[in-house]
Protein backbone atom coordinates (compact mmCIF):
# COMPACT_ATOMS: atom_id res chain seq x y z
CA UNK A 1 0.00 0.00 0.00
CA UNK A 2 3.06 2.38 1.11
CA UNK A 3 4.75 1.82 -2.16
CA UNK A 4 1.05 2.72 -4.03
CA UNK A 5 0.26 6.00 -2.51
CA UNK A 6 4.43 7.12 -2.66
CA UNK A 7 3.81 7.11 -6.84
CA UNK A 8 2.20 10.15 -7.37
CA UNK A 9 1.90 8.88 -11.11
CA UNK A 10 0.17 5.80 -10.04
CA UNK A 11 -2.47 7.17 -8.24
CA UNK A 12 -3.22 9.72 -10.59
CA UNK A 13 -3.70 6.94 -13.11
CA UNK A 14 -5.33 5.00 -10.79
CA UNK A 15 -7.78 8.57 -9.89
CA UNK A 16 -8.05 9.36 -13.71
CA UNK A 17 -9.61 5.87 -14.47
CA UNK A 18 -11.93 5.72 -11.60
CA UNK A 19 -12.98 9.02 -12.60
CA UNK A 20 -13.79 7.69 -16.41
CA UNK A 21 -15.16 4.50 -14.45
CA UNK A 22 -17.67 7.54 -12.98
CA UNK A 23 -18.62 9.00 -15.75
CA UNK A 24 -18.86 6.04 -17.49
CA UNK A 25 -21.39 4.57 -15.19
CA UNK A 26 -23.30 8.19 -14.43
CA UNK A 27 -23.78 8.58 -18.45
CA UNK A 28 -24.88 4.94 -18.96
CA UNK A 29 -27.85 5.34 -16.48
CA UNK A 30 -28.46 8.93 -17.87
CA UNK A 31 -28.72 7.69 -21.37
CA UNK A 32 -26.24 10.65 -22.33
CA UNK A 33 -25.31 11.04 -26.08
CA UNK A 34 -21.92 10.82 -27.44
CA UNK A 35 -21.46 14.64 -27.01
CA UNK A 36 -22.80 14.64 -23.15
CA UNK A 37 -20.23 12.21 -22.66
CA UNK A 38 -17.29 14.43 -24.47
CA UNK A 39 -18.82 17.47 -22.06
CA UNK A 40 -18.66 15.96 -19.07
CA UNK A 41 -15.49 14.64 -19.87
CA UNK A 42 -14.02 18.57 -20.94
CA UNK A 43 -16.16 19.77 -17.57
CA UNK A 44 -14.27 17.17 -15.40
CA UNK A 45 -10.83 18.63 -16.83
CA UNK A 46 -11.51 21.52 -16.24
CA UNK A 47 -12.37 21.51 -13.06
CA UNK A 48 -9.29 19.55 -12.30
CA UNK A 49 -7.20 21.96 -13.93
CA UNK A 50 -8.68 24.96 -12.42
CA UNK A 51 -8.49 23.46 -9.10
CA UNK A 52 -4.50 22.71 -9.56
CA UNK A 53 -3.98 26.00 -10.88
CA UNK A 54 -6.01 28.13 -8.38
CA UNK A 55 -4.53 26.03 -5.23
CA UNK A 56 -1.45 26.36 -6.26
CA UNK A 57 -2.05 30.49 -6.17
CA UNK A 58 -3.40 30.36 -3.16
CA UNK A 59 -0.56 27.88 -1.30
CA UNK A 60 1.89 30.73 -3.19
CA UNK A 61 0.12 33.65 -1.99
CA UNK A 62 -1.40 32.01 1.84
CA UNK A 63 2.03 29.83 2.23
CA UNK A 64 5.11 30.13 0.60
CA UNK A 65 5.74 34.06 -0.41
CA UNK A 66 4.43 34.99 3.49
CA UNK A 67 7.07 32.35 4.79
CA UNK A 68 9.59 33.20 2.26
CA UNK A 69 11.19 35.75 5.08
CA UNK A 70 11.22 34.15 7.64
CA UNK A 71 13.18 30.49 6.19
CA UNK A 72 17.17 30.59 6.94
CA UNK A 73 19.17 31.86 4.43
CA UNK A 74 21.04 28.40 4.03
CA UNK A 75 17.20 27.04 3.12
CA UNK A 76 16.15 29.16 0.75
CA UNK A 77 18.20 27.83 -2.70
CA UNK A 78 16.38 24.21 -1.83
CA UNK A 79 12.96 26.14 -2.09
CA UNK A 80 13.83 28.64 -5.13
CA UNK A 81 15.92 25.81 -6.82
CA UNK A 82 13.86 22.52 -6.37
CA UNK A 83 10.30 23.96 -4.91
CA UNK A 84 9.16 26.59 -6.58
CA UNK A 85 9.73 25.59 -10.53
CA UNK A 86 7.71 22.63 -9.71
CA UNK A 87 5.09 24.54 -8.05
CA UNK A 88 5.50 27.03 -10.91
CA UNK A 89 5.73 24.91 -13.68
CA UNK A 90 2.29 23.30 -12.72
CA UNK A 91 0.87 26.56 -12.07
CA UNK A 92 1.37 28.10 -15.47
CA UNK A 93 0.05 24.54 -17.17
CA UNK A 94 -2.99 24.63 -14.87
CA UNK A 95 -3.58 27.87 -15.97
CA UNK A 96 -2.87 27.03 -19.77
CA UNK A 97 -5.38 23.87 -19.52
CA UNK A 98 -7.85 25.57 -17.65
CA UNK A 99 -8.14 28.18 -19.96
CA UNK A 100 -8.16 25.95 -22.93
CA UNK A 101 -10.67 23.55 -21.83
CA UNK A 102 -13.11 26.16 -20.43
CA UNK A 103 -12.88 27.97 -24.11
CA UNK A 104 -13.64 24.15 -25.81
CA UNK A 105 -16.62 23.71 -23.44
CA UNK A 106 -18.07 27.11 -24.19
CA UNK A 107 -17.64 26.55 -28.05
CA UNK A 108 -18.46 22.98 -27.65
CA UNK A 109 -21.80 24.03 -26.35
CA UNK A 110 -22.38 27.09 -28.88
CA UNK A 111 -21.99 29.85 -25.99
CA UNK A 112 -18.21 30.57 -26.34
CA UNK A 113 -18.23 33.89 -28.81
CA UNK A 114 -21.61 35.28 -27.02
CA UNK A 115 -20.03 34.58 -23.73
CA UNK A 116 -16.99 36.20 -24.96
CA UNK A 117 -18.47 39.54 -26.41
CA UNK A 118 -20.92 39.84 -23.47
CA UNK A 119 -23.94 38.89 -26.22
CA UNK A 120 -27.24 37.40 -24.76
CA UNK A 121 -28.97 38.33 -21.17
CA UNK A 122 -27.77 38.11 -18.14
CA UNK A 123 -31.19 35.68 -17.49
CA UNK A 124 -29.50 32.82 -19.55
CA UNK A 125 -26.02 33.16 -17.67
CA UNK A 126 -23.98 33.92 -20.98
CA UNK A 127 -23.08 37.74 -19.37
CA UNK A 128 -22.36 36.11 -16.28
CA UNK A 129 -19.84 32.98 -17.74
CA UNK A 130 -18.13 35.47 -20.08
CA UNK A 131 -17.58 38.13 -17.09
CA UNK A 132 -15.76 34.71 -15.21
CA UNK A 133 -14.00 33.32 -19.03
CA UNK A 134 -12.47 37.56 -19.42
CA UNK A 135 -11.40 37.46 -15.54
CA UNK A 136 -10.01 34.02 -15.98
CA UNK A 137 -8.10 34.92 -19.83
CA UNK A 138 -6.93 38.25 -17.59
CA UNK A 139 -5.18 35.96 -14.94
CA UNK A 140 -3.63 33.62 -17.49
CA UNK A 141 -2.11 36.36 -18.87
CA UNK A 142 -0.84 37.45 -15.64
CA UNK A 143 0.16 33.89 -15.05
CA UNK A 144 2.54 34.02 -18.08
CA UNK A 145 3.08 37.26 -19.39
CA UNK A 146 4.20 39.22 -15.91
CA UNK A 147 4.47 36.47 -13.10
CA UNK A 148 6.69 33.84 -15.14
CA UNK A 149 8.98 36.28 -16.79
CA UNK A 150 9.61 37.88 -13.56
CA UNK A 151 10.00 34.33 -11.64
CA UNK A 152 12.15 33.01 -14.18
CA UNK A 153 14.52 35.80 -13.26
CA UNK A 154 14.24 35.94 -9.33
CA UNK A 155 15.12 32.15 -8.84
CA UNK A 156 17.96 32.24 -11.64
CA UNK A 157 16.69 30.25 -14.52
CA UNK A 158 17.39 33.45 -16.69
CA UNK A 159 20.29 35.10 -16.23
CA UNK A 160 19.48 38.92 -14.47
CA UNK A 161 20.74 41.60 -12.11
CA UNK A 162 20.12 42.00 -9.10
CA UNK A 163 18.47 44.92 -9.64
CA UNK A 164 16.58 42.99 -12.28
CA UNK A 165 15.73 41.11 -10.01
CA UNK A 166 14.54 43.59 -7.89
CA UNK A 167 12.73 45.02 -10.57
CA UNK A 168 10.29 42.69 -11.25
CA UNK A 169 9.44 40.97 -7.87
CA UNK A 170 6.74 43.60 -6.80
CA UNK A 171 5.41 43.40 -10.72
CA UNK A 172 5.37 39.92 -10.04
CA UNK A 173 3.88 39.83 -6.69
CA UNK A 174 0.75 42.56 -7.68
CA UNK A 175 0.15 39.93 -10.46
CA UNK A 176 -0.07 37.36 -7.76
CA UNK A 177 -2.40 39.04 -5.50
CA UNK A 178 -4.53 40.89 -8.62
CA UNK A 179 -5.31 36.95 -9.32
CA UNK A 180 -6.20 35.71 -6.10
CA UNK A 181 -8.49 39.25 -5.64
CA UNK A 182 -10.13 38.39 -9.48
CA UNK A 183 -10.42 34.40 -8.16
CA UNK A 184 -13.11 35.32 -5.99
CA UNK A 185 -15.46 36.54 -8.28
CA UNK A 186 -13.93 34.35 -11.26
CA UNK A 187 -15.40 31.61 -8.95
CA UNK A 188 -19.18 33.42 -8.32
CA UNK A 189 -19.42 33.79 -12.34
CA UNK A 190 -18.32 30.23 -13.14
CA UNK A 191 -20.64 28.76 -10.67
CA UNK A 192 -23.68 30.82 -10.47
CA UNK A 193 -23.94 31.22 -14.69
CA UNK A 194 -26.81 29.11 -15.66
CA UNK A 195 -25.92 27.42 -18.85
CA UNK A 196 -28.12 24.35 -18.52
Amino acid sequence: MAKFFGNLHLVLATGLILAIIVIACFTGWTGESARDITDDVLRWLHLFFGVLWIGLLYYLNFVQVPTMPAIPAELKPAINGHIAPKVLFFFRYGALLTVLTGLIIAFHNGYGAQALTFKGNGADGINLIGLGMWLALIMAFNVWFIIWPAQKKILGIVEASAEEKAAVAPRALIASRTNVLLSLPMFYCMVSANLG
